[in-house]
């Protein structure tokens, strides 16, 4: 058993020595991104449209004007909502990378604002969280592996934390510090008593991050919980061919006030522009603020507006099964807002904390060899 518990101390500790700084980074950043939303929207300064008795724009309108703004960007999509909010029209290039918004008024389509959701506070948190700021193919690997062997340290410092004898398990518990007690001694409470209480959530977080980084993890979780559909997203092919002669109106244009009079209680609608002839249009409905999971993504044949269904388990959240449902809540939990604003807050703490745990374990470390250099 103490060799056992040696080599998992020498684990967790050349682990945490190797991947620490990617975790401290990362934990910080999420902390930060944690109220994004509710700091976003303090800070809106939105120009306020007054409600008119006229028909918005469709979406091939949006697209010709937001077009003029940025020409030679690929649009990702438009976002419309309920009553006089503007219209966004995204713009998303993967190389090189754009991604920016043009917000349109609803009746007359003029430009309100352009917003860069690439600069700013948020987006250089973003970049620290799955990056580190590196370029994205070296970032992105290197934080996804780093994450998943935190999962490892986790593990193997609940083995090292057990103690060998019961009656000094309450000192792994609590902290006793008097006046007298050395700063090496309260580094290393800091360290294990707070790794221990919050290792289960700390891994719930890494886990979920683990999951969104990996695509053969999501395979696997999905599967191993009762899956049968394809735990990916996919936008089906139409059912009809295109039609000989191209009508003055387009389908597209009739779908969303459509789905505003079906759905009325949908928070928006972003509806995705079909790639080429035979892609469906995917429209998604989110269906609470702040909330991703019991998002609704539908899709409709471009010529006939028919329904089709998907294979993958992103459709109609009320036809989602329960491992469909676990896994599209993965991101909602990675970022606490499956809770509330009481689940952003414990995530918050819980990252926070998980920050701590690289700078106290280094603490840790670095006295000991340096202790041993001095004798």
């Amino acid at each position: 058993m103490a060799s056992t518990k040696k080599i998992f101390f020498q684990l967790h500790k050349y682990l945490g020595l190797v991947t620490g700084i990617i975790v401290f980074v990362v934990a910080i950043t999420g902390c930060c991104w944690a109220f994004k939303e509710e700091i976003e929207s303090l800070l809106d300064d939105s120009v306020q449209i007054s409600l008119q008795d006229q028909p918005i724009l469709t979406p091939t309108q949006a697209k010709t004007f937001a077009k003029e703004v940025f020409p030679n960007q690929s649009i990702h999509g438009v976002l419309f909502e309920h009553g006089a909010q503007p219209v966004e029209v995204i713009f998303y290039d993967a190389e090189p990378e754009f991604y920016q918004s043009v917000f349109l008024n609803p009746y007359s389509g003029e430009v309100i604002e352009v917003k860069d959701h690439m600069s700013g506070f948020f987006a250089f948190i973003l970049k620290g969280h799955i990056r580190m700021w590196l370029p994205k193919e070296i970032g992105e690997q290197l934080v996804s592996a780093s994450v998943l062997i935190f999962l490892l340290i986790i593990i193997s410092g609940i083995v090292v934390w057990f103690p060998k004898k019961r009656k000094n398990l309450d000192q792994r518990l609590k902290f006793k510090w008097k006046k007298t007690t050395k700063w090496k001694r309260k580094n290393y409470d800091l360290h294990a008593i707070t790794g221990f209480y919050i290792c289960s959530l700390a891994f719930v977080l890494a886990f979920t991050g683990s999951v969104i980084s990996y695509n053969w993890l999501k395979y696997v979780v999905y599967k191993s919980i009762g899956g049968e559909k394809e735990a990916r997203f996919i936008i089906p092919d139409n059912n009809s061919a295109p039609p000989k002669l191209v009508a003055q109106e387009k389908p597209i244009d009739r779908l969303i006030v459509k789905l505003m009079k079906e759905s009325p209680n949908a928070v928006s609608y972003e509806l995705h522009y079909p790639h080429d002839e035979n892609e469906s249009i995917y429209v998604e409905l989110a269906n609470s603020e702040g909330l991703y999971y019991n998002n609704d993504y539908r899709f409709f044949d471009q010529h006939t507006l028919e329904e089709i269904e998907t294979p993958g388990i992103y459709g109609k959240y009320k036809d989602a099964k329960l491992s469909d449902k676990v896994l599209r809540m993965n991101y909602d939990i990675h970022i606490g807002a499956i809770g509330g604003i009481a689940g952003k807050i414990l995530a918050f703490i819980i990252s926070l904390l998980t920050a701590s745990l690289p700078v106290t374990g280094f603490l840790m470390w670095y006295g000991r060899n340096y202790k041993k250099k001095k004798k």
